[in-house]
Protein backbone atom coordinates (compact mmCIF):
# COMPACT_ATOMS: atom_id res chain seq x y z
CA UNK A 1 0.00 0.00 0.00
CA UNK A 2 1.48 3.33 -0.78
CA UNK A 3 0.18 6.54 0.27
CA UNK A 4 -0.36 9.97 -2.28
CA UNK A 5 -1.21 13.12 -2.35
CA UNK A 6 -3.71 14.96 -4.66
CA UNK A 7 -3.20 18.75 -5.06
CA UNK A 8 -5.86 20.71 -6.76
CA UNK A 9 -7.72 23.78 -6.58
CA UNK A 10 -11.22 22.79 -7.90
CA UNK A 11 -13.02 20.94 -5.72
CA UNK A 12 -14.94 18.56 -8.40
CA UNK A 13 -11.77 17.15 -10.09
CA UNK A 14 -9.99 16.81 -6.38
CA UNK A 15 -12.89 14.89 -5.62
CA UNK A 16 -13.34 12.43 -9.20
CA UNK A 17 -9.25 11.61 -8.74
CA UNK A 18 -9.48 10.71 -5.06
CA UNK A 19 -12.48 8.34 -6.25
CA UNK A 20 -10.31 7.07 -9.33
CA UNK A 21 -7.24 6.55 -7.03
CA UNK A 22 -9.45 4.52 -4.32
CA UNK A 23 -10.30 2.11 -7.00
CA UNK A 24 -6.48 0.85 -6.76
CA UNK A 25 -5.74 -1.33 -4.25
CA UNK A 26 -2.44 -0.26 -4.58
CA UNK A 27 -3.18 3.31 -2.98
CA UNK A 28 -3.17 3.58 1.08
CA UNK A 29 -3.69 7.07 2.18
CA UNK A 30 -5.12 10.23 0.13
CA UNK A 31 -3.67 13.51 1.35
CA UNK A 32 -5.44 16.04 -0.64
CA UNK A 33 -4.48 20.10 -1.00
CA UNK A 34 -6.35 23.13 -2.94
CA UNK A 35 -3.09 24.93 -2.61
CA UNK A 36 0.91 24.99 -3.70
CA UNK A 37 1.29 25.93 -0.02
CA UNK A 38 -0.80 23.50 1.84
CA UNK A 39 0.82 20.76 -0.12
CA UNK A 40 4.56 21.60 0.22
CA UNK A 41 3.43 21.85 4.41
CA UNK A 42 1.91 18.46 4.11
CA UNK A 43 4.71 17.00 2.16
CA UNK A 44 7.21 18.46 4.67
CA UNK A 45 5.69 16.97 7.38
CA UNK A 46 4.69 13.65 5.94
CA UNK A 47 6.34 11.65 3.41
CA UNK A 48 4.26 9.83 0.27
CA UNK A 49 4.89 7.70 -2.59
CA UNK A 50 3.24 9.78 -5.33
CA UNK A 51 2.03 13.41 -5.52
CA UNK A 52 -0.55 14.56 -8.49
CA UNK A 53 -0.24 17.96 -8.81
CA UNK A 54 -2.78 20.41 -10.69
CA UNK A 55 -0.23 22.29 -12.73
CA UNK A 56 -2.56 26.23 -12.32
CA UNK A 57 -3.13 26.99 -8.18
CA UNK A 58 -3.54 29.60 -6.48
CA UNK A 59 -0.37 30.30 -4.07
CA UNK A 60 2.43 28.14 -6.32
CA UNK A 61 2.26 26.53 -9.83
CA UNK A 62 2.47 22.95 -9.83
CA UNK A 63 5.48 23.01 -11.47
CA UNK A 64 6.42 25.29 -9.28
CA UNK A 65 5.57 23.14 -6.60
CA UNK A 66 7.69 20.23 -8.21
CA UNK A 67 10.45 22.15 -7.80
CA UNK A 68 10.17 23.05 -4.23
CA UNK A 69 9.43 19.26 -3.61
CA UNK A 70 13.11 17.64 -5.32
CA UNK A 71 14.40 19.38 -1.80
CA UNK A 72 12.94 17.41 0.14
CA UNK A 73 14.69 14.49 2.06
CA UNK A 74 12.40 11.36 0.00
CA UNK A 75 10.90 13.37 -2.56
CA UNK A 76 7.89 12.17 -3.60
CA UNK A 77 7.50 10.81 -7.32
CA UNK A 78 5.46 14.25 -9.51
CA UNK A 79 2.68 13.14 -11.77
CA UNK A 80 0.93 16.47 -13.17
CA UNK A 81 -2.94 16.22 -13.75
CA UNK A 82 -4.10 18.95 -15.95
CA UNK A 83 -6.32 20.59 -18.64
CA UNK A 84 -3.09 22.39 -19.84
CA UNK A 85 -0.92 20.04 -22.43
CA UNK A 86 1.46 23.06 -23.41
CA UNK A 87 3.35 22.07 -20.31
CA UNK A 88 4.60 19.10 -21.27
CA UNK A 89 8.27 19.78 -22.19
CA UNK A 90 8.55 21.82 -18.78
CA UNK A 91 7.44 18.68 -17.04
CA UNK A 92 10.19 16.32 -18.99
CA UNK A 93 12.46 19.09 -17.77
CA UNK A 94 11.56 18.31 -13.87
CA UNK A 95 11.67 14.65 -14.48
CA UNK A 96 8.18 14.44 -14.09
CA UNK A 97 6.61 10.06 -13.63
CA UNK A 98 4.12 11.31 -15.80
CA UNK A 99 1.68 14.16 -17.27
CA UNK A 100 -1.88 13.01 -17.66
CA UNK A 101 -4.53 15.30 -19.21
CA UNK A 102 -8.05 16.23 -17.77
CA UNK A 103 -10.40 14.48 -17.80
CA UNK A 104 -8.59 11.32 -16.66
CA UNK A 105 -9.27 7.78 -17.81
CA UNK A 106 -8.77 5.57 -14.84
CA UNK A 107 -6.86 2.85 -17.24
CA UNK A 108 -4.11 5.46 -17.72
CA UNK A 109 -4.35 6.50 -13.92
CA UNK A 110 -3.03 2.95 -13.64
CA UNK A 111 -0.66 3.37 -15.89
CA UNK A 112 0.50 6.29 -13.98
CA UNK A 113 1.16 4.85 -10.57
CA UNK A 114 2.42 1.90 -12.35
CA UNK A 115 5.43 4.28 -13.82
CA UNK A 116 5.87 5.44 -10.38
CA UNK A 117 6.57 2.39 -8.78
CA UNK A 118 8.75 1.01 -11.32
CA UNK A 119 10.59 3.97 -11.17
CA UNK A 120 11.06 3.40 -7.28
CA UNK A 121 12.01 -0.05 -7.43
CA UNK A 122 14.63 0.85 -9.80
CA UNK A 123 15.97 3.38 -8.27
CA UNK A 124 16.46 7.79 -9.76
CA UNK A 125 18.07 5.74 -12.79
CA UNK A 126 18.35 8.44 -16.19
CA UNK A 127 16.52 5.30 -18.26
CA UNK A 128 13.42 5.84 -16.45
CA UNK A 129 13.15 9.42 -17.17
CA UNK A 130 10.40 10.16 -19.01
CA UNK A 131 10.03 11.71 -21.99
CA UNK A 132 6.88 13.71 -23.23
CA UNK A 133 5.49 13.05 -26.85
CA UNK A 134 2.24 14.40 -28.14
CA UNK A 135 0.35 11.70 -30.07
CA UNK A 136 -2.89 14.25 -31.72
CA UNK A 137 -4.63 15.62 -28.81
CA UNK A 138 -3.14 13.68 -25.62
CA UNK A 139 0.40 13.71 -24.26
CA UNK A 140 2.09 10.10 -23.16
CA UNK A 141 5.32 9.82 -21.63
CA UNK A 142 8.26 7.42 -23.00
CA UNK A 143 10.39 5.80 -20.92
CA UNK A 144 14.42 7.14 -22.13
CA UNK A 145 15.45 3.56 -21.24
CA UNK A 146 13.56 2.35 -24.38
CA UNK A 147 14.75 5.06 -26.95
CA UNK A 148 17.26 3.53 -29.40
CA UNK A 149 18.53 6.48 -31.54
CA UNK A 150 16.79 9.80 -32.07
CA UNK A 151 16.71 11.51 -35.50
CA UNK A 152 17.16 15.41 -36.36
CA UNK A 153 14.03 16.95 -38.39
CA UNK A 154 14.64 20.66 -38.11
CA UNK A 155 13.70 22.06 -34.92
CA UNK A 156 12.27 18.71 -34.13
CA UNK A 157 13.09 15.22 -33.28
CA UNK A 158 12.31 11.52 -33.77
CA UNK A 159 12.51 9.38 -31.13
CA UNK A 160 13.18 6.02 -32.28
CA UNK A 161 12.03 3.03 -29.76
CA UNK A 162 10.97 -0.63 -30.70
CA UNK A 163 7.65 0.47 -31.27
CA UNK A 164 7.89 3.07 -33.39
CA UNK A 165 8.78 6.84 -33.92
CA UNK A 166 7.50 9.37 -31.53
CA UNK A 167 8.00 12.95 -32.51
CA UNK A 168 9.24 15.84 -30.01
CA UNK A 169 9.78 19.57 -30.50
CA UNK A 170 13.20 19.18 -28.92
CA UNK A 171 16.03 20.17 -31.35
CA UNK A 172 18.65 17.16 -31.59
CA UNK A 173 21.72 19.57 -29.96
CA UNK A 174 19.42 20.02 -26.91
CA UNK A 175 18.56 16.13 -26.59
CA UNK A 176 22.16 15.54 -27.02
CA UNK A 177 23.20 17.62 -24.56
CA UNK A 178 21.00 16.81 -21.97
CA UNK A 179 21.68 12.79 -22.67
CA UNK A 180 25.19 12.54 -23.47
CA UNK A 181 25.56 11.08 -19.66
CA UNK A 182 22.88 8.75 -20.23
CA UNK A 183 24.79 6.63 -22.81
CA UNK A 184 23.66 8.85 -25.91
CA UNK A 185 26.10 9.86 -29.05
CA UNK A 186 25.80 11.51 -31.60
CA UNK A 187 27.04 9.70 -34.89
CA UNK A 188 25.88 12.48 -37.48
CA UNK A 189 24.70 15.90 -37.52
CA UNK A 190 21.10 14.21 -38.07
CA UNK A 191 21.46 10.96 -35.36
CA UNK A 192 22.01 10.70 -31.76
CA UNK A 193 22.58 7.36 -30.86
CA UNK A 194 22.63 5.16 -27.35
CA UNK A 195 26.01 3.39 -27.59
CA UNK A 196 24.36 0.57 -25.94
CA UNK A 197 21.99 -0.44 -28.37
CA UNK A 198 24.76 -0.57 -31.17
CA UNK A 199 24.67 -3.92 -32.47
CA UNK A 200 27.33 -3.61 -35.28
CA UNK A 201 30.01 -0.63 -36.19
CA UNK A 202 31.63 -0.36 -39.73
CA UNK A 203 33.66 2.22 -38.80
CA UNK A 204 36.71 2.32 -42.21
CA UNK A 205 36.57 2.47 -45.58
CA UNK A 206 34.14 5.05 -47.24
CA UNK A 207 31.00 5.04 -45.57
CA UNK A 208 31.69 4.07 -41.93
CA UNK A 209 28.15 3.16 -40.48
CA UNK A 210 26.76 1.79 -37.05
CA UNK A 211 23.66 -0.58 -36.98
CA UNK A 212 20.90 -0.99 -34.02
CA UNK A 213 18.54 -3.97 -35.03
CA UNK A 214 18.31 -3.81 -39.04
CA UNK A 215 18.15 -0.13 -38.92
CA UNK A 216 21.70 1.31 -40.55
CA UNK A 217 22.79 4.87 -39.86
CA UNK A 218 25.91 6.57 -41.17
CA UNK A 219 28.84 8.13 -39.48
CA UNK A 220 30.02 11.41 -40.11
CA UNK A 221 33.69 10.86 -41.10
CA UNK A 222 34.97 13.37 -38.63
CA UNK A 223 33.17 11.55 -35.59
CA UNK A 224 34.18 8.41 -36.54
CA UNK A 225 37.56 8.61 -33.79
CA UNK A 226 35.22 9.56 -30.85
CA UNK A 227 32.28 7.17 -32.00
CA UNK A 228 35.15 4.35 -32.26
CA UNK A 229 36.63 5.44 -28.88
CA UNK A 230 33.04 5.30 -27.22
CA UNK A 231 32.37 1.82 -27.90
CA UNK A 232 35.99 0.26 -27.28
CA UNK A 233 35.14 1.61 -24.20
CA UNK A 234 32.59 -1.13 -23.56
CA UNK A 235 29.43 1.38 -23.95
CA UNK A 236 28.33 -1.17 -26.54
CA UNK A 237 28.86 -4.80 -28.11
CA UNK A 238 29.36 -3.73 -31.80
Amino acid sequence: MIDVLVADDEQPALDELVHLLRADERIGDILTAMTGADALRQLSARAVRIAFLDIHMPGALGTELARALSALSAPPAVVFVTADDARAVEAFELRAVDYLLKPVRVERLRRAVDRALEIGIAGDSADHEMVPVTLGSSVRFVRRGDIRWVQAQGDYSRLHTDEGGHLVRIPISELESQWADAGFLRIHRSSLVRTTAVTEARLSGAEPSVRIGSTVLPVSRRLVPAVREALLRGEASP
